[in-house]
């Protein structure tokens, strides 16, 4: 027995003793921060009044009887959400219209006074057991803002929406995330006032006592609004991160509906004084809401993909909206889309190459911080440098030859974000070859890049604010994806169809059906005059692959029209470039189109650069025969446009025309009108 002992102690002795863990790097996410972190990927649901009213911010002045859905069904939407991958679901609980989905006791806005289950009804109950069905998190939306409550902008209000946050915060079970939208203040009915109201953004809603009640009530759940104080926005409704981006941010510095947030604040600051991390939301159609005219619009697979790897890819949690429709379902189209994502994020997934090499490192801390735990699945796992090495490189050797495209990296945040730059090198027969330079990492970076053939990676940490600390590396070979064509119209009404690469064929049809290898080949440009739809596929000539259908509708083409102003820029605004923009100085663009034609509509795309000015979001349009007597035919709002700056549509009964005007009644930020593009929609549909 002795011997035994004399042996084991002797084993013992030649291993490398305990070492302890590096010090956090402040500052460090909570508790429910890390537990927000695991989720990453979840769903969002835009459904309330809006949905039935057609509009994207209702004005508060609805009747609750116009809600009502024919086949709600809450537990399709978890069903969709779980098999997407997802791992939760926020509900717009409370959007600016004031209409709430459950039966709040403190107004008459609500689901009891709609006919949907007779007025007995409660959405966000029916969303709890779904979710609790599918073993999904739920969250909640209430917007701070309400067009319809006859007191907003008193201190009355704030009593009420604390009474409301407590209804829906104590009677739901757990919630794990409670989301305020920065949108807050502007025109609206509130309670048959009609006027315009402006609240002071800081200081109205005292965000502070209103964080405290939610702690108290939900003490797991992490808070996001523009600048947190536990989740910020990434600053944009298209999804995509930064390629710099810190979890720290200045938070004190920062508050909901702050207006120079995106461009100073939502891709974080390395020297941050709170943990904030980034949330990417976006819609998987142009609008956040249901409308049946972007049922061709839902974003295709590439579009998807983009939005993923920049996103999760980048250190951002990513949120993606589904715009449930009339019935009270995710639409079919929508499903598909989802579906196909997941199937795709699975497939690029699939084998972790890094699991057969061999792993060193230039430096490691010690016993149980060694690079082999980066291979790990255990989250409490990860390779440490020693103290004070900060260049550390990380060698990747392949058994062989290996054709990869992805590289996965995370950092152990639970001990802080330390990482300030890095490279990937791939060994080729030229020597290291740079794939990749690149600067943060912080819960997950995904590099994607061209197929690269190589028996071995080298990763190496260039800059850090303390020794670097990693949890997982991975490396994979992602199965290519074949785009859709990329669609341009000039002008003269002259279309080309182009795909990115060789030996990809372009098929197209005008009339309706679904393009095939029988339809039309695309050989040079096609002239289109007339409203058409055109739908168009790319084919790979070699493997025979084909990508998913793109479908554009186009309206008259522009070769007549001619803008009325001085100004020879104003032409921009009618190029059919997107990309161009033209600023007027009267606050309108003035167009002869150059004979006389049926409208039904019109069409307004802001500026697409990235610091837009003078988008439009109050207007009037006006038409006429001669060019100098003119008839208001729509007046309204372009809401939310300055976040989600896609193109307008608007809709009207039919009327002849061969003038318009589109005139500002007000921007975003009271600069001049600036115009992308102005159409006119000609086909009554």
């Amino acid at each position: 027995m002795k011997k035994y002992i004399f042996l084991f102690s002797v084993a013992w002795s030649c291993q490398a003793p305990e070492v302890s863990p590096p010090e956090p790097v402040y500052p460090i996410p909570s508790e429910h921060q890390l537990a927000w972190h695991d989720l990453e990927y979840y769903g969002f649901v835009h459904f309330n009044m809006n949905t039935f009213s057609d509009m994207e911010w209702g004005m508060g002045d609805e009747n609750p009887a116009d809600f009502n859905p024919t086949e709600l069904d809450a537990h399709q939407w978890a069903k969709v959400a779980k098999e997407a991958g997802m791992k939760g679901i926020i509900i717009t609980a409370k959007h600016h219209d004031g209409f709430c989905l459950w039966p709040s006791a403190y107004t008459e806005h609500s689901v009891k006074n709609s006919p949907w289950r007779n007025g007995k009804g409660d959405l966000i109950q029916e969303l709890r057991e779904a979710c609790d069905e599918f073993g999904l998190e739920m969250g909640i939306y209430y917007s701070p803002w309400d067009r319809n409550h006859a007191a907003y902008g008193t201190p009355e209000y704030i009593t009420y929406m604390r009474n409301q946050l407590t209804e829906l915060l104590s009677n739901y079970g757990d919630i794990f995330e409670v989301w305020f939208d920065g949108a807050n203040g502007g025109t609206g009915y509130y309670g048959g006032a009609n006027e315009n109201r402006f609240v002071d953004k800081l200081t109205y809603y005292d965000w502070p006592n209103t964080y405290a009640l939610v702690r108290e009530l939900q003490p797991g759940a992490v808070m996001f609004s523009d600048g947190g104080p536990d989740v910020r926005w990434v600053g944009n409704e298209e999804g995509i991160a930064y390629e710099t981006t810190w979890s720290n941010l200045i938070r004190d510095s920062v508050y909901a509906g702050m207006p120079e947030y995106p461009e100073k604040y939502a891709s974080g600051q390395e020297d941050g004084t709170h943990w904030v991390p980034a949330e990417a939301d976006v819609s998987i159609r142009p609008g956040w809401y249901y409308h049946e005219y972007e049922d061709h619009k839902v974003k295709t697979l590439p579009q998807l993909l983009d939005i993923y790897y920049n996103s999760i890819g980048r250190n951002a949690a990513l949120l993606i909206n589904f715009p449930v429709d009339r019935r009270g379902l995710i639409h079919e189209k929508d499903v598909e889309q989802i579906m196909k994502l997941s199937t795709k994020i699975k497939e690029d997934f699939a084998v972790d190459l890094a699991q057969r090499a061999k792993l060193s490192a230039s430096n490691e801390r010690g016993r149980g911080f060694e690079i082999k735990q980066v291979l790990n699945d255990d989250k409490n796992k990860y390779w440490a440098a020693e103290d004070g090495v900060i260049h550390n490189e990380i060698l990747i050797q392949f058994p062989k030859n290996q054709s990869i495209n992805r590289f996965l990296v995370q950092e152990h945040i639970a001990l802080g974000q330390r990482v300030k730059a890095f490279t990937l090198e791939a060994k080729t027969a030229a020597g290291w070859e740079l794939i990749h330079s690149g600067t943060t990492i912080g819960a997950k970076r995904i590099l994607r890049f061209e197929d690269v053939e190589t028996d071995a990676l080298k990763f190496t940490i260039t800059d850090a604010k303390a020794s670097p600390t990693l949890s997982r590396i991975g490396v994979y070979h992602a199965p290519q994806l074949l785009i859709e064509p990329i669609v341009k119209r000039n002008k003269s009404g002259a279309v080309t169809l182009h795909v990115p690469g060789s030996n990809v064929d372009i098929y197209y049809t005008l009339d309706g059906s679904q393009p095939s290898t029988n339809s039309q080949k695309f050989e040079g440009p096609i002239i289109v005059n007339q409203a058409v739809t055109i739908k168009t596929i790319s084919r790979d000539a070699t493997s025979g692959k084909e990508s998913e259908v793109l479908v554009l509708d186009l309206d008259i083409a522009k070769a007549k029209w001619k803008v009325i102003h001085n100004d020879s820029n104003a032409e921009k605004a009618i190029d059919e470039d997107p990309n161009t923009f033209w600023q007027s100085t009267a606050d309108e663009l003035t167009v002869d189109l150059g004979e006389l034609i049926t409208l039904y509509g019109f069409t307004y795309l802001p500026p697409q650069n990235r610091f837009m000015r003078g988008i439009i979001n109050r207007y009037v349009f006006q038409s006429s025969m001669d060019g100098r007597n003119w008839t208001d035919r729509a007046l309204g709002e372009f809401s939310n446009i300055y976040n989600n700056p896609i193109e307008q549509i608007v809709r009207f009964d039919g009327m002849e025309a061969r003038y318009i005007r589109l005139k500002a009644l007000g921007t975003t930020d009271e600069l001049k009108a600036s115009f992308a593009e102005l159409g006119v929609i000609t086909r009554d549909n």
